[in-house]
């Protein structure tokens, strides 16, 4: 066998493509045989890694790609851009801590959101992106399928779940129950990040139930980072001085 066919059977792609090339480029500048391989090796690792970031980042169902480096922060004040600043290290992810942001629309909640998702399936971390009235969609289907306990144990293994627009929409009893359920179960196992447009004392409007409100704040505000975003939008910032 060649060592295109050992490449291939391993399923070393960089290997495969390239052994030709790299071999001759060696030759030719006699590069030693440990430094040839470990050259090798580090670019066979480098496409690993590379190949499963973005497995990751599509497996996350990101509407959209934002990025950490393209989110601004001089429109906030001070304690604020450094609450944010000190949430691109990522620990409140490896802690298992959730973050809350909160909002009018407009005010890069879900830009923030999105660009720490990436940074996390950047660093080797499962991230699972969806909002929240999708999510009790694709429950009630768990449900009419009986497949709520394989939905919950997907929904329990990601290293982050992103929950996007809480509070445009009011569930009815079932759709309440079923993601305060899923939502409980999945607390203190991993991190979730919720954008909402709602401050905490206006949540019983999408749930409805007080106690229910009560007992799902308790739990997702503990040791969570509450993040008040509110302001003025910058898209309606961005279209005036584009009018301009």
């Amino acid at each position: 066998m060649s060592i295109k066919d050992d490449a291939r059977f391993l399923k070393l792609s960089y290997t495969f493509n390239n052994c030709e090339e790299m071999i001759r480029e060696a030759e030719d500048v006699n590069q030693p045989i440990g430094e040839f391989l470990q050259d090798l090796l580090d670019r066979e690792v480098n496409l690993r890694l590379e190949n499963g970031q973005k497995k990751r980042v599509r497996s996350a169902r990101f509407p959209q790609k934002k990025y950490l480096v393209d989110f601004k922060t001089d429109h906030y004040d001070k304690e604020l851009s450094r609450k944010i600043n000190s949430l691109k290290s990522l620990d409140f992810i490896r802690d298992k801590e959730n973050l809350i942001l909160i909002g009018n629309p407009g005010t890069g909640k879900t830009h923030l959101a999105t660009a720490l998702g990436i940074e996390a399936c950047m660093n080797g971390m499962t991230v699972l992106f969806t909002s929240v009235p999708n999510l009790v969609i694709e429950l009630k289907e768990a449900m009419s399928l009986q497949q709520v306990s394989l939905y919950k144990k997907k929904f329990e293994k990601y290293d982050l779940v992103i929950l996007d627009e809480l509070g445009y929409i009011s569930f009815d009893k079932e759709g309440n129950e079923i993601l305060f359920n899923l939502l409980s179960n999945r607390n203190d196992r991993g991190s979730i990040i919720i954008t909402t447009n709602l401050m905490f004392d206006r949540w019983q409007e999408v749930f409805m139930d007080p106690v229910l409100t009560g007992a799902l704040v308790d739990r997702l505000a503990h040791r969570a980072h509450v993040l008040d975003m509110s302001g003025d939008s910058y898209r309606i910032k961005d279209t005036k001085e584009w009018l301009v």
